[in-house]
C-alpha cells in the first residue's frame, strides 16, 4: 500500500493557530474529533464544529463518518500538502449557517 495513501496529514486552524498531525486513514469520525479536541485543548462537553475546505474552495462540515471519508477520498485525489480543518467551539444556529466567528477568509 502506498504510505501516501495510509495517513492523512490534517492541519488544525483554531483560534489563529495552525496545529499539524498524521492520521491513518481509516480514522473514524469519534477518533478525528477526539484528537481534533486534544490538539486544539477543547474540553470534551465543549461543542465543535468541524470543516474542510474542498477541491473548489468551499467549506464542508464533517459531522459524520461518511462526510468524513468523502473528505479523506477527496484529499487523496487531489494530494494536497494536507487536510485544511477548520476547528469551531461552537454550533451554527440552524443547518447551513456560518458557525459563530466564521467568516468568508
Amino acid at each position: 500500500m502506498d504510505l501516501d495513501s495510509e495517513f492523512v496529514k490534517i492541519k488544525a486552524h483554531y483560534c489563529r493557530d495552525m496545529l499539524i498531525t498524521d492520521l491513518a486513514a481509516t480514522v473514524t469520525f469519534v477518533e478525528l474529533c477526539e484528537e481534533v479536541r486534544t490538539m486544539c485543548s477543547v474540553a470534551k462537553q465543549q461543542p465543535i464544529t468541524l470543516k474542510w475546505i474542498d477541491d473548489e474552495g468551499d467549506p464542508c462540515t464533517i459531522s459524520s463518518q461518511m462526510e468524513l471519508q468523502e473528505a479523506i477520498r477527496i484529499y487523496n485525489r487531489t494530494k494536497r500538502s494536507g487536510l485544511q480543518l477548520h476547528v469551531f467551539p461552537s454550533i451554527p444556529e440552524k443547518p447551513g449557517m456560518p458557525c459563530p466567528g466564521e467568516d468568508s477568509e
